[in-house]
């Protein structure tokens, strides 16, 4: 049985025999960290990511507990935030509440016993956090996720796209070392949301390379903009509609990734043209080649990953050719699939879900026994 994890508390004052008697208050039940500076107490916050609770002193040289714990709050606002004070005036107090956002203030010398129960307290506050945020996140996915499965019956070639580019999306982001975002993996997925508005038959043109006229160049500029106007109205994916409002906005070379939602958003345009590219019949090579002149330096070490995961990615071994009833959820259609009148239904790099399962029962019994090719992205996915 695996030893159970403890709470990461971080401990900060200039003073080492302060530090010296919390962490030997703390130590039985926490994971302690200490610091004697308010910088080098933020070097351990990037480094420990998992602290949950930190306690710091407010008089220290440099940089005082309230301008501390307001970096705290922005660099890791999950980290529940303790003052230690020996006399707390009444604008530090004020600062501290109001910048730094403490939820608890302690004073020296602090009895073991409010320090436990204070941190304890901390703790199950960092608990409740982090379950909320969990349960949000998976809230909002799963809404999502149906969103997207709804939609695909309304334009199946709008919302195969956005399965196919959630997954190249994700492996781009993982490539150029960024961390796991919900909201970028959201972003690919509603990405093509704005399609709802346009004709079939002028999605299946849009995405098969098909002759456009100037009308329906227009209707698709629009896109975007429908896109941000149907997400505005939807509660948490404000970032999620800012990435999809900069990855599809004119490329200029501007705007560096300096943000972490600047950063999603160039991650999001790249596959974007590339998979435009390739659907509108450009070889891999050319498709790349035409992102490299278009991405300008700053962001040529994406593409460059691109090209990598396009290149060396061997998915020979999971391809099979199977009868479309035996599908089962996360495998990955590699071709259209059309009824015999040749009505599209999903498109190629569409994810079977479970709400595909239970849609295929209505399907004619020849295209449910017909061939489909389909690759296994992932290892739990049996073949």
């Amino acid at each position: 049985m695996p030893p159970i994890k403890l709470a990461e508390v971080l401990c900060v004052d200039d003073e080492p025999r302060v530090l010296d008697g919390l962490r030997l208050t703390l130590r039985r039940g926490y994971d302690v960290s200490i610091a004697t500076s308010g910088v080098m107490a933020l070097t351990l916050l990037e480094q420990r990511p998992g602290i949950a609770v930190v306690i710091s002193d407010m008089r220290m040289p440099v940089m005082d507990g309230a301008a501390f714990l307001t970096k705290v709050r922005e660099r890791a606002p999950n980290a529940i935030r303790i003052l230690l004070t020996g006399e707390p005036g009444r604008e530090s107090a004020v600062a501290a509440v109001n910048e730094g956002q403490v939820f608890r203030f302690l004073t020296k010398p602090c009895a073991p016993d409010k320090l436990v129960a204070a941190v304890e307290a901390a703790v199950r506050q960092n608990q409740l956090v982090m379950a909320e945020q969990l349960l949000l996140r998976e809230t909002v996915l799963g809404c999502i996720r149906a969103l997207v499965d709804i939609l695909a019956i309304v334009n199946p070639a709008a919302f195969g796209r956005g399965s196919r580019l959630k997954r190249m999306t994700i492996e781009l982001a993982a490539a150029a070392g960024m961390e796991a975002s919900w909201e970028l993996e959201a972003a690919a997925l509603l990405s093509q949301i704005g399609h709802v508005s346009l004709p079939t038959d002028l999605a299946d043109k849009a995405f098969g390379g098909g002759k456009i006229s100037a009308e329906e160049a227009q209707l698709l500029s629009e896109v975007p903009t429908v896109a941000a106007t149907l997400l505005a109205r939807i509660p948490r994916l404000e970032n999620v509609a800012t990435i999809i409002a900069h990855a599809t906005r004119p490329r200029t070379d501007e705007h560096a990734a300096e943000s972490k939602i600047a950063a999603s958003a160039a991650v999001l345009r790249n596959v974007l043209d590339f998979d435009a590219l390739v659907s509108n019949g450009e070889s891999v090579e050319t498709a790349i080649a035409t992102l490299r002149v278009r991405a300008g330096p700053k962001q040529a070490e994406l593409v460059t990953h691109l090209a990598s995961l396009q290149g060396v990615v061997d998915v020979g071994p999971l391809l099979r050719e199977i009868l479309l009833c035996d599908v089962i959820p996360g495998m990955i259609l590699l071709d259209d699939l059309r009824t015999e009148s040749g009505t599209l239904l999903v498109s190629h790099g569409y994810e079977i879900s479970q709400s595909f399962m239970d849609r295929m029962r209505n399907f004619a019994p020849s295209l449910r026994y017909a061939q489909v090719r389909v690759r296994v992205e992932r290892p739990d996915v049996a073949l």
